[in-house]
């Protein structure tokens, strides 16, 4: 068989495995978990052996019986489907807790005790012997376990044979067919619309209904009671305040405060010595060949640049101001010597 089963293969072999207690599903076998192959349906069962007999005649290790699968032989169950198994077959392979559908008979022994002597073997994948997966984990020891069960047969375990570890078959709705229905999730009512022409009759309106209907019955229940019939007045709410209105809480930002001068980038005999001492320093660093550079400086020290225009402040410039200011200074003596003198 194939995926699909017989609804694929387009066949009726069903009716033949029937008769031995077995029949083919219309589903697919998909491994759950990616291990080597890529495609699901090309499902890697490791632990799918349940009858230890196929362990021991494929010429391997029997493993604990308290297990519940025999995992002595990894076979793989390309593109195939499940089977049903009766009592009177055995189901010797299954998929495993791996694949899904879970724990569900793939391969099946069937052997006659009567006159007509006889054995069958069913198995839902066609592809496990072919070419291509022939040598593929241990499909070969498989394949050599069914031929020697054909032809010389052995024995199967009877406790394995009797209660193997299956689980029930959970069918799924089919999504893809009731989609294509009309009323999918929608049930049919009691009345169906063919008996009456008239749909407004199907709705009850007594039960939940919003009218006047009821308004003349109001009406007169004021004449009953004695009250006056008028319209209602609005009554002005009174909102009491308790606690006084509540105003945003501003609080002054906090910057930062600038951080201390970083003095070690300084000089500061320079910065705080005086205009004599800088001078003096400055004479004692320069020599004769450094006149220009001792005019400049010294000019900058007593402020005398700020006193020339920006485009003229070399040294001649400044020897000029320095002459101009002493010319300058011995006049306003003279004149104070003169007067000092007359008197």
């Amino acid at each position: 068989m194939n995926e699909g089963g017989e609804q694929t293969a387009n066949t009726n072999i069903n009716y033949l495995l029937e008769q031995y207690d077995i029949s083919c599903n219309n589903d697919s076998v998909i491994r759950t978990i990616f291990c080597k192959y890529l495609d699901p349906k090309e499902a890697l069962v490791s632990n799918g052996v349940l009858n230890r007999a196929l362990t021991l005649n494929a010429g391997k290790s029997t493993p604990s019986i308290f297990l519940s699968h025999f995992s002595g032989l990894q076979f793989v169950y390309p593109f195939g489907a499940t089977l049903n198994v009766g009592r009177r077959s055995t189901a010797v392979l299954s998929t495993g807790t791996v694949c899904y559908p879970n724990d569900r008979p793939v391969c099946a022994f069937h052997q006659t005790v009567n006159e007509n002597y006889g054995k069958l073997v069913v198995i839902g994948s066609v592809q496990i012997f072919t070419d291509q997966y022939f040598d593929k984990e241990d499909n070969s020891k498989i394949w050599d376990v069914v031929i020697k069960f054909v032809t010389e047969g052995f024995t199967l375990n009877e406790i394995d044979s009797k209660e193997p570890n299956l689980m029930e078959a959970h069918p799924i709705p089919d999504h893809i067919f009731l989609s294509e229905k009309i009323k999918v999730c929608l049930q049919e009512g009691e009345y169906e619309m063919n008996q009456s022409g008239d749909f407004l009759s199907f709705f009850d309106s007594s039960l939940f209904s919003m009218d006047l209907s009821i308004w003349p019955r109001i009406i007169r229940a004021f004449d009953q009671l004695g009250l006056k019939h008028e319209p209602l007045s609005l009554i002005v709410p009174q909102f009491d305040t308790p606690q006084p209105p509540l105003a945003p809480a501003v609080f002054q930002p906090n910057f930062c405060e600038l951080p201390p001068p970083r003095l070690e980038l300084f000089d500061l005999d320079d910065m705080f010595s005086s205009k004599e001492i800088r001078l003096a320093q400055l004479t004692n660093k320069c020599a004769e060949s450094d006149l220009e550079y001792f005019l400049k400086a010294a000019s900058e020290i007593y402020n005398i640049t700020e006193s020339l225009p920006l485009n003229d402040r070399g040294p001649k410039k400044v020897l000029e101001f320095v002459v101009c200011q002493l010319a300058e200074f011995k006049k306003l003596n003279q004149v104070a010597f003169t007067d000092q003198f007359c008197k």
